[in-house]
């Protein structure tokens, strides 16, 4: 991708990037309705794979920011696309919640305990060892092993969470098997976005706070990738890293076409 002016269609991470702590981030509610007036396709993405898109969109409007639920595509919603892709109508014995259930749900697949196809891992607040041990046993007698995102961790009010590859890490020790993630930085989640809206790598950009996941994974899909600094990213962080995105914006506000914040800043 040469120029940002060849960008049709685009892809954005939610959390650090339009929303922080339940509020819509500067520039957020402008560059969304700018989308929709342009009339270019674009998708709302996160690794979180706890809600559905109905729930996200909710979460979002409670926000101040407008995302219909179709414009929201989750590593739930990748993790059950790429399923249906491999086994049409399969089973599978699943650790998680509403997001991922739902999902493979709708592509078709049956919840069971009794020799699935695979064992699904997906984001939750409620492990349990029961769970887990069935997991592992499940594994071990030949269940393919699905990841939904790698985070191992996960914020909160009081400090981080053990999240999803945490729990894939213990159940990767006791059956020697490492999981397939289908999640970001797993290109394919970005491939699969982009497939749900008629999108092709030439001129499509991704948005994203984060170099590990949001940016290296859109490098490897080919996309035109934005990092903005309303995350957890900072010049230090960038400096880690041995590629470079193609643009360092401030914010998404700076996408706005005559954006008002911006102009503040200036003036």
């Amino acid at each position: 991708m040469a120029s940002r002016d060849e960008v049709e269609c685009w892809l954005t991470d939610m959390d650090g990037v339009l929303v922080h702590e339940n509020h819509a981030l500067p520039g957020a509610a402008a560059l969304l309705q700018q989308w929709q007036d342009q009339g270019k396709p674009f998708l709302v993405l996160t690794n979180n794979s706890i809600f559905t898109p109905r729930d996200l969109s909710a979460r979002l409007r409670s926000s101040g920011l407008d995302v219909p639920e179709e414009f929201i595509w989750t590593s739930a919603l990748a993790t059950a696309d790429f399923l249906k892709s491999q086994v049409p109508g399969g089973s599978a014995f699943v650790i998680g919640e509403a997001g991922i259930t739902t999902a493979l749900h709708e592509a078709g697949f049956i919840m069971t305990e009794t020799d699935p196809d695979y064992v699904v891992v997906g984001e939750t607040r409620n492990y349990s060892f029961e769970a887990i041990t069935k997991a592992i046993r499940l594994i071990v007698n030949g269940a393919r092993f699905i990841v939904t995102n790698p985070d191992a961790t996960g914020p909160s009010a009081d400090g981080p969470l053990p999240a999803t590859g945490a729990i894939a890490a213990l159940i990767t020790k006791a059956t020697g098997k490492e999981p397939y993630v289908v999640g970001k930085p797993n290109p394919m989640m970005f491939r699969s976005a982009m497939n749900r809206i008629g999108a092709h790598s030439e001129n499509t950009a991704m948005i994203g706070d984060r170099m590990d996941t949001d940016i290296v994974a859109g490098i490897e899909a080919g996309l035109h990738t934005i990092l903005v600094l309303t995350g957890i990213s900072d010049q230090a962080e960038i400096e880690r890293y041995p590629f470079r995105p193609d643009e360092i914006l401030q914010g998404v506000h700076e996408l706005v076409e005559n954006d008002p914040f911006l102009a503040e800043i200036n003036d």
